[in-house]
């Protein structure tokens, strides 16, 4: 076998076209692109505007099995399928989240693609970028800053600082901060309350940046944030504080989308970050209706497995923008296969198809789930050098035992010629006009009866269980006519239950709801679960330490 070259050796060597050239490719003129360098750049709110009246493309997703270290390639499929639309002669622009430095520096790794199937400029794309997350975090923080401010100076609005529940974000892993004590060091500091750190991926501005339609409709909403109750329960918001009008100019050029290169060339748009696993998972509603708007297919992706991002895709970002999406893939491996049939991650190179059949059950729950959606799917196995035939052949004919059908992807080292099966497949589920997609409970359902139903019909669990505290805080939320938002589930990735350890497709388990937040601006129900943080941690040996500048100059290290 030919030697194997890293994600950012590939990258590096990408014959990247000038951002305008590719702007041009889908009807976007260079005096409507902001450009970030020669490779990047932000595409106008007039030419948003101007193209809304164009007919809609179709809408992919590609979701994924849960997680395993033995790696799936969601985001490499994506992009690949983007390419492999392209060459078969569609017109298609893949949408998918900008990368967060936690995990670029803790564990997980960069969020760009891998392989030939990737998106360019690697490097900026999962560190700094366009600098959106930082003006999500500092307009995050303008508002934590207003908040203590106001109590400082006579806290006219009669916040009770018992019941501050606007936390301070950061962009990066560090458990450490996830509860602090501010306001320390005497009376000219202010008054002494707790608080605490989320990353800025579980931000409810960026929840709020990435469902917004606009920027009057990003200002409302940020408006709508609820930061504290008084001491008669009553909510003070963030416009009670003046605080919308500051936040809104601060991400005035975060709220348009970023337009980017394949390495084919092809043009991607890569916008907003929320992590499935804490937020609700997608790429901004912007970018994708714009993308629709230009395309013929837009292939766009949830985080983590189906479970967690294409519930919250289908039942907060379809919902909430009127998206209709026309098929989905779901990604899997023969390695997680293996790995979900009890094989330790060592082990994965040696040939197992008992292990593969046994582990195929996680694959088969996510196949029925999507079927709950209405959405018409198909399973695309991305392809590893050490498969063989054999486990290939169980995955196929376990799908296919579940009336689905599998196709073999080999875009990580072909690029778009390694998925040309997949595509061509994607293509003739989409134009079948087979979709009949529907959200999983109606609006009016109890916020708690929401939860249950997510637990018992995607979890497969028993039910949901939550203290007295919890549920008489939805009954409050519902009492002061919240009751009709989406619930998003926070929660691990690595099972359908809140046991991390548990994978497969078990069955019975109880779903334990440890807390409940109101993002009114976001317009959904946080519901944390089991024991996930929305602070990660960095692990022993965080990425970080292999990441470096060569004696050239160049970035070492990153994924």
């Amino acid at each position: 076998m030919a030697e194997v070259k890293s994600d950012i050796e590939i990258a590096r060597a990408a014959d990247k076209k000038q951002i305008q050239a590719i702007g041009q490719k889908i009807g976007i003129p260079s005096e409507h692109l902001l450009p970030y360098g020669h490779d990047k750049a932000k595409i106008s709110a007039e030419f948003i505007k101007s193209v809304k009246t164009n007919k809609d493309g179709r809408l992919i997703l590609v979701t994924a099995i849960n997680p395993t270290p033995a790696g799936e390639g969601k985001t490499t499929t994506t992009v690949g399928l983007g390419d492999g639309l392209n060459r078969i002669g569609k017109k298609a622009i893949v949408c998918i989240r900008e990368a967060s430095l936690g995990p670029n520096f803790g564990v997980k790794g960069g969020a760009a693609g891998g392989g030939y199937a990737q998106v360019v400029p690697m490097e900026d794309m999962n560190l700094h970028f366009t600098g959106d997350f930082h003006a999500i975090t500092t307009a995050h923080n303008l508002l934590s800053a207003l908040i203590d401010n106001h109590i400082y100076w006579g806290n006219e609005l009669g916040i009770d600082i018992r019941r501050v529940v606007w936390r301070r974000v950061m962009d990066m892993n560090d458990r450490a901060l996830r509860e602090i004590i501010c306001s320390l060091g005497g009376v000219a500091n202010g008054f002494p309350r707790e608080g605490g750190f989320d990353i800025t991926v579980a931000s409810e501005v960026m929840a709020i940046l990435c469902l917004a339609t606009d920027l009057k409709d990003l200002e409302k909403r940020l408006g709508d944030i609820i930061v504290a109750y008084r001491r008669d329960k009553s909510a003070v918001y963030a416009r009670d504080l003046k605080a919308d009008g500051a936040m809104a100019v601060l991400l005035k050029d975060a709220m348009q989308p970023n337009l980017v290169q394949t390495l084919e060339n092809n043009p991607a748009f890569v916008h907003g970050g929320p992590f499935a696993n804490i937020a609700h998972g997608c790429n901004s509603v912007v970018a994708t209706t714009t993308a629709l708007k230009l395309a013929d297919y837009v292939v766009t992706e949830a985080g983590f497995g189906a479970d967690l991002g294409a519930e919250k895709f289908f039942d907060i970002k379809c919902r909430k923008a009127g998206l209709k999406p026309a098929a989905t893939v779901i990604v899997a491996t023969v390695r997680a296969m293996k790995m979900n049939g009890g094989v330790k991650k060592e082990d994965l190179g040696k040939e197992n198809v008992e292990a593969v059949k046994k582990g195929c059950a996680n694959l088969g729950r996510h196949i029925e789930n999507i079927r709950q959606f209405g959405v018409p799917a198909v399973v695309a196995i991305n392809h590893f050098y050490s498969d063989t035939d054999a486990e290939i052949r169980a995955m196929k004919d376990y799908v296919a035992s579940m009336g689905e059908e599998a196709i073999l992807c080999k875009h990580w080292a072909h690029g778009s010629a390694g998925i040309e099966e997949l595509a061509n497949k994607v293509v003739a589920l989409a134009e079948s006009g087979s979709s009949q997609f529907a959200p999983l409970y109606p609006d009016a359902m109890p916020l708690f009866e929401k939860i249950n139903t997510i637990v018992q019909r995607i979890y497969r669990g028993s039910e949901a269980i939550a203290d007295k505290s919890v549920r008489d805080q939805l009954h409050a939320w519902e009492h002061a006519g919240y009751g009709h938002l989406p619930v998003c589930m926070a929660k691990t990735q690595y099972s359908f239950s809140t046991d991390p350890n548990l994978r497969g497709a078990p069955t019975g388990h109880t779903v334990p709801v440890r807390e409940v937040r109101l993002s009114a601006g976001a317009g959904f129900i946080v519901v944390i679960c089991g024991e996930v943080m929305t602070m990660p941690g960095l692990p022993k040996a965080p990425s970080s330490e292999k990441i470096f500048l060569n004696e050239m100059g160049q970035i070492e290290g990153l994924f």
